[in-house]
Order: C-alpha cells, then structure tokens, then sequence
C-alpha cells in the first residue's frame, strides 16, 4: 500500500468514527477501518478494564467464527494472559517509547517483537488466522485497551511497515474514540437534572412519544407518575436554598429507589418541586405500588410535608390517549387530587367509576390562570 493509500484509509477511519451517532457505532467503524486499512480478514476493538483485570472485547468485525459475536455480552479475557498490555506498555512508556505496535504468527512473534504471548498465538491456530497485528489504544494519557486485526492462513504476513502503520491507526482511533466520548457526556448532560442526577423534563418528553408508540403499535401499557414535593418552599424559605437542595436531592434519591420496583421505570425531575416516573411494560397495579411506597417513603423523610402523587395508566379506564399531552394532563390532574385532599398514597386516574373526577378535571376546558401551570402543554 502506497502513502497515498495510507492517508485515504486514516482519513476514511477518521470520518468513520466521526459520523458515529452511539458509542458501538464509533468502535464498529474502528474495528472496520482498521481491518480495511491493513487489509486484514477479521478485526476487533477491545478495551483494558483495569478494575476487572481483564481485556474485554467490545466489536468483532469481518470474517467471525461462530464464537466471534459482532456486539459480544461477555466476551473478556483475563489481563494476565496478555501481558503486553500492562507490563509491556509501562516499560515501554518508563523508558521515554511509544506504544508501537507488534505481529503475532501462528508460529509465534513476529515484527516489532515485545515476547512471545501463548494465548495469541493459540487463538490464530484455533481459529484459522495465520497472523495478526496488536496496536495499543492510549486516551488521556494511559493504556485505554487495543486495536487487533488479523489475517487467514496463506495471506502475506504482516510486516514492521503494517505494524507502524497500525500504530498510527490506533492514534486515530483514539482522537475518535474521545470525540465519543465528549458527544456522550454532551448527550448525557442534555438529558439529565444537574441537582438530582435523574433524567430531565427532555428525556420525559422523548421517552414518553417512544412508548405511547409501542402502546399504538402492540397495545403497551404505559404509566406515568407524577409528584409534587410537599413543603419545598418552606424549606427554601426559613432554612435556605441550599437545604430545599439537600431535600430534592434526597427525594430524588428515594423517587430513584422506589422506581427500581418497576423493571426498566425511567425516574425524572421535571423541574421545580415536580417529578416523575415513567414506566412500559408493567402493570398499573405495579407502577401504582411503587408509587404508595414512594409516598411512604416521602412521608418519611427528615425535611418536608411528604408528597402529593398522581397515576395515570393506559391500562386504566381512562378513555383513548392519543399523545404524551393527555397522559400527563391526567397524571398530573391525579396529583392536583391528592394535594387538594392532602391525600398520603397516590391518586389514580379512571379508577372512582364512570364520572371519575380526575378525568374530567383533566378533559376540562383550558384553565385559569392561576392554574395553568399545573397543566403543561395545554395552550391557552
């Protein structure tokens, strides 16, 4: 392969990596940019979890054996079996190199030589490879994990060439891997309450629409909880700002608890005092009895009135929902029930007879001023 070509493959792993919307849509175009660039037949990306003492392989791409799954569960491998990864690396670095890369064969170590690994070479005779090439993977200035492409038996061996080449790979696959990653905590930060840690107002909203489509599409159940955290402005107002923080974080914490009952609850801050649980897939017998824990819970709890909680549930007769709006005018109808009854458990919609009162307090005409806010999405 010819300079030119080099730089075309480095250029197209790079604009691989950067079109990459997920975090395995970014390794599977390392592993494939990789395994293009150095014409290899099969390619992984794996990554060094210093706290499991083990390499786990995060994509395998190519030609796969049928224990080779493209997005492995749990495919890892003891680090000790693979010392060039810690041992190897931290001389190499002590000593002022590089984390260069090195061939295996099946006949044993080959070009850019850092000993002679067992396992590797075990691996190329068990699974047909007649060579492989070992590139170190270095983000934030340590050891993150490695870069392997491998070649079939009667292919040509890799030579020092490839292994340098795939050194200059792995840097770019770190430069990609770390763009990855500043998306992801972009992405995350988007999506999530900075006091509390749980989901925001925005993560509601996209999961709700997501799940009232799975209720359109297969008839899933979908509840929401919501909550308003009693006693809140009396805490900002007679013990400071900072306690009303301590007690959302708090209540945040217990609303994170009691939304571990229901498989899968997404739990959120809404903003304010308000919270919520989303759920699919479970009952409404369920969602609503994690909800009365969450009261209990609440009640339980050293600053603050307790909590005021409203349940609304397609499951529930509470005629057609159409879209999140509805089920959140219901949800949060529930709740207004419960404040103004300083109720102690969760109200539930549809489930006081035919003229439930909740229902038709959320099919109401547009409210009042002083009541808009209770009502969010409702145009005035």
């Amino acid at each position: 392969m010819g300079d030119d070509e080099r730089l075309a493959a480095v250029v197209a792993l790079a604009q691989g990596m950067a079109a990459a919307h997920t975090p395995e849509d970014s390794w599977q175009a390392a592993a494939l940019g990789a395994c293009r660039a150095l014409a290899g037949s099969f390619a992984a990306l794996s990554v060094w979890e210093r706290e499991l003492g083990r390499l786990r392989v995060l994509v395998n791409v190519g030609d796969r054996r049928p224990d080779e799954e493209e997005f492995p569960a749990a495919e890892s491998y003891p680090v000790h079996q693979f010392p060039e990864i810690t041992d190897f690396l931290h001389e190499r670095w002590a000593g002022g190199g590089g984390p260069n890369a090195w061939v295996e064969t099946a006949e044993g170590a080959a070009a850019g030589v850092p000993g002679y690994f067992h396992q590797r070479v075990a691996a190329l005779r068990r699974r047909g490879r007649g060579c492989c090439v070992v590139a170190p993977v270095v983000l934030h200035g340590r050891a993150w994990g490695e870069v392997y492409v491998a070649r079939a038996v009667g292919a040509p061996v890799f030579g020092r060439a490839d292994a340098d080449f795939a050194t200059v790979l792995a840097a770019v696959v770190a430069a990609g891997l770390a763009q990855t990653e500043r998306l992801e905590e972009a992405r995350r930060l988007a999506y999530t309450d900075a006091l509390t840690g749980l989901a925001n107002r925005r993560a509601v909203d996209t999961h709700l629409d997501e799940a009232l489509e799975r209720h359109r599409v297969d008839g899933a159940v979908v509840s929401l909880v919501v909550c308003d955290l009693n006693g809140l402005k009396r805490v900002n107002d007679t013990k400071g700002h900072a306690v009303g923080d301590r007690l959302l974080e708090r209540f945040g914490s217990v609303l994170s608890l009691c939304g571990a009952m229901v498989p899968g609850a997404l739990a959120a801050r809404l903003g304010g005092d308000e919270f919520c649980l989303l759920a699919v897939g479970p009952t409404a017998d369920d969602v609503v009895k994690a909800a009365d824990e969450l009261c209990r819970r609440a009640g339980e709890l050293e600053l603050g009135e307790g909590v005021a909680c409203g349940v609304a549930s397609t499951e529930d007769p509470i005629g057609p929902v159409a879209d999140a709006r509805r089920l959140f005018r219901l949800a949060d109808a529930a709740q207004y029930r419960a404040k103004a009854m300083r109720a102690d458990r969760p109200v539930v919609a549809g489930r006081e007879g035919p003229d439930d009162p909740v229902v038709r307090l959320a099919d109401e005409p547009p409210p009042t001023r002083a009541e808009r806010r209770r009502f969010r999405g409702r145009n005035p």
